[in-house]
């Protein structure tokens, strides 16, 4: 079984602007509500170690590998739950210009044995997650944005 969480946002920042606050992984505990530690060098290839914490449940700790880094457009990593074919995930943030700012498109494809049992509680709990780390990652771009412009 497969499962996709999908959230965007409009954030009134470049793309370059957004791709900054996206990857400076050591300022996540200062914004992030999702994510809330995160550590790792943002290269194809490179492993990450992300903690996680769902609105409502368990914080975990992930290692997922970058498989995409195409700045300022996309991040995209891969991970799993425990053994492959269980949960594995693919996690995307995309970054589309849109006039003078950009959309910011998150999004998870779930697949494996655990997904059925797990997909109410993606619905509940992640997804209201991709929405918080969205806003606030809204919320820091612009101000840093508002500061350039001046």
């Amino acid at each position: 079984m497969a499962k996709r969480l999908f959230a965007d946002v409009d954030i009134d920042a470049t793309p370059e602007q957004v791709w900054e606050v996206l990857t400076d992984l050591a300022a996540y505990p200062a914004w992030n509500p999702f994510i809330v530690r995160a550590e790792g060098v943002v290269e194809p290839g490179r492993r990450l170690t992300v903690t996680m914490q769902p609105v409502g449940g368990r914080a975990t700790t992930l290692r997922p590998r970058l498989v995409d880094v195409d700045a300022p457009r996309r991040l995209r990593w891969r991970g799993t739950l425990g053994i492959r074919g269980l949960m594995d995930a693919d996690h995307t943030f995309s970054l589309e210009p849109q006039g003078s700012g950009t959309r910011l498109v998150q999004q998870e494809d779930f697949r494996g044995a655990l997904v059925p049992f797990l997909a109410a509680s993606l619905d509940r709990k992640t997804l209201p997650a991709f929405v918080a780390m969205n806003e606030a990652l809204k919320s820091r771009a612009e101000h840093t944005a508002s500061r350039i412009r001046g």
